[in-house]
């Protein structure tokens, strides 16, 4: 496996005058790492990547595999409404270093199947990197059915993997029925990565991961185990949590847990605003019911 296990995508912290903190990221880097997670995702959705210009791409990305120095994979997030841009991207996240890359299909167009494939072949080509497509529709407006990825899997070399966010768990089971025993499917949405592990998903790429990793990789660890009883013990201490990535803004409720978990989630990039009250107090909730019960 090239991505197993659990791979936060990881957040860009901002600083008051909406700069990159480059300090902060890198400290949650490492204490990520020092956690035991098995992989990262950077410049995807929960590192903002929509808000951030090219060169701010490449500083993050950089910045990440300098303080992980090849110890575990580093995947960088691609969203893009074209080849040429993605294309681009791509040759970038290479020369700072990067393992693989996390592509949405392209931004803004219902591509047909035969345009979805060359999308991603000319991406794989041209950056010479292993590829997780990322079945996100919400974020892409185009839904990367079973058929569409297990054409992907069996025509594209590049393309290794996929992220599966669509929010309906059943399609784990039925893209690994549908493609080779090489090709791995990671859960790409919190709230059902128990039901995508016992499913046979091989990773989960995460948000909770960057607030409690340590509890993450547990519960990774339990369901290789079949150790259910644990893994859905910590599961439910996860939930209320998780279910805040199914959310428009659930890149400010995970800086804000990750504040008040110990890491730097810092600040987000306008036009996000903080959370209202009301979404504090949901957050607050989140937090309790993760310290209720702890793990030994």
């Amino acid at each position: 496996m090239r991505f197993p296990g659990i791979i936060p995508a990881v957040v860009t912290p901002f600083r008051a005058d909406d700069t990159i903190d480059l300090a902060a990221l890198q400290s949650n880097v490492e204490a990520l790492v020092a956690a035991g997670v098995h992989g990262l995702v950077a410049t995807g959705t929960m590192g903002e990547s929509a808000s951030l210009d090219r060169d701010e791409r490449r500083t993050v990305i950089s910045a990440v595999t300098e303080v992980v120095a090849g110890r575990i994979p580093v995947l960088c997030g691609i969203a893009t409404p074209t080849a040429k841009q993605a294309i681009g991207y791509a040759q970038d996240a290479r020369e700072a270093g990067v393992d693989g890359l996390m592509v949405l299909p392209p931004l803004n167009y219902a591509g047909d199947p035969n345009e979805i494939e060359l999308y991603y072949r000319s991406i794989g080509e041209r950056a010479g990197l292993p590829i997780m497509a990322y079945n996100n529709p919400a974020a892409s407006g185009v839904e990367l059915g079973t058929g569409v990825i297990a054409r992907l899997a069996g025509e594209v070399q590049s393309v290794v993997a996929v992220k599966e966010c669509s929010g309906d768990a059943r399609n784990i089971a039925s893209i690994i029925g549908a493609t080779g025993d090489d090709f791995e499917v990671l859960v790409g949405g919190d709230d059902f990565a128990l039901e995508g592990f016992c499913a046979g998903a091989t990773g989960w790429v995460s948000g909770v991961a960057n607030v409690v990793p340590a509890d993450c990789v547990r519960l990774y660890e339990a369901c290789l185990v079949g150790a259910l009883t644990d893994a859905r013990s910590l599961y439910q201490r996860m939930l209320p949590l998780a279910r805040l990535d199914m959310t428009p803004k659930l890149v400010q409720y995970f800086k804000r847990a990750m504040d008040q978990a110990g890491f730097v989630g810092g600040l987000c990039r306008a036009p996000r605003l903080p959370l209202t009250d009301a979404e504090e107090d949901r957050l607050a909730h989140a937090m309790q019911m993760l310290q209720a019960q702890p793990v030994s």
